[in-house]
């Protein structure tokens, strides 16, 4: 965002987000440098070239959910031999990151983190993480399994068929669920706190083929499609910081949901927006004659 600003240094940066959020809304256009848009039907998704800890160009309470799985750093886990199960830049979250992801979340809201299955050298970084989320206002609310179907690895004691999908709510859960019984006594429609159904005990979803993917750690798009439903309505905009493959993206659209996407590597936005244009929507014709488009 930093670069649009001084790209557009004439402009009050309130107009310049104010144009962006504007275009949160079936072809992509570049608005400025590292940030692209497209729309399809009635909903849009933003992908952003940028830092995903980086959350400043975001307002206050202004996202309905986030979705994310972040590069986590685990060096013993992913190695096994001679062969890397990451090859793009890790990290640990710190306090930070959820004090972030809680200002810009709204209240009620759901923050769903993908992350990888408890194991010896990593369980304590999992009961950090938790520690971070309640010291900023986000509160554990379930953790449902990821069996990756039939799929198995084992690299020596560290078994990676399953993750979990973590799922945190921003103060008190918001009411999502619909309660038939008080509905019927009521006589009008009535809503308990949590996810808009009940959870299921576990998301048992196939892995996506490796000769398929185009990000190491893809998610099935099937996977975060079943989430998005959980946690968020029709028309609601999502965030995903690290978006990697973009799949998030594809997911919210395909379930009428608003989607931003965060990705830090350029060659990773290149294929999600290859992706995007080759998969589900048409090239922007004035993209390739004219891709400064200029925000007036």
């Amino acid at each position: 965002m930093k670069d649009v600003y001084s790209q557009f240094s004439n402009k009050p940066n309130e107009t310049i987000r104010a144009r962006i959020y504007e275009n949160l809304g079936i072809k992509f256009q570049r608005i400025a440098k590292g940030i692209y848009k497209t729309i399809e039907g009635n909903e849009s998704c933003i992908i952003i070239e940028g830092d995903g800890r980086d959350l400043s160009f975001l307002e206050d309470n202004s996202i309905d959910c986030i979705i994310t799985d972040h590069p986590w750093s685990d060096k013993k886990s992913n190695r096994g031999g001679n062969r890397s199960f990451s090859d793009y830049e890790c990290f640990q979250y710190d306090t930070n990151d959820f004090k972030e992801k809680a200002r810009v979340l709204k209240d009620g809201c759901f923050l769903v983190e993908i992350l990888p299955a408890e194991n010896e050298s990593n369980f304590r970084y999992l009961y950090q993480l938790k520690e971070y989320a309640e010291q900023n206002g986000l509160f554990y609310y379930s953790k449902v399994t990821w069996k990756k179907g039939n799929f198995v690895s084992n690299t020596g004691r560290k078994a990676k068929n399953s993750q979990d999908v973590m799922i945190f709510s921003k103060g008190k859960a918001r009411n999502m669920r619909y309660d038939s019984k008080k509905s019927a006594l009521m006589k009008s429609e009535c809503y308990m706190s949590g996810t808009s159904k009940m959870l299921p005990t576990m998301f048992d979803v196939q892995p996506v083929q490796t000769n398929k993917k185009i990000h190491q750690s893809e998610l099935p798009v099937s996977l975060c499609e079943q989430i998005i439903e959980y946690v968020t309505y029709e028309g609601e905009v999502i965030l995903d910081t690290f978006a990697g493959s973009g799949v998030v993206g594809i997911a919210a659209l395909n379930k009428k949901r608003n989607c931003i996407l965060i990705e830090k590597e350029s060659k990773s936005v290149e294929k999600i927006l290859k992706r995007f244009s080759n998969n589900l929507f048409f090239e922007n014709p004035s993209y390739s004659q004219n891709p400064r488009n200029e925000i007036s």
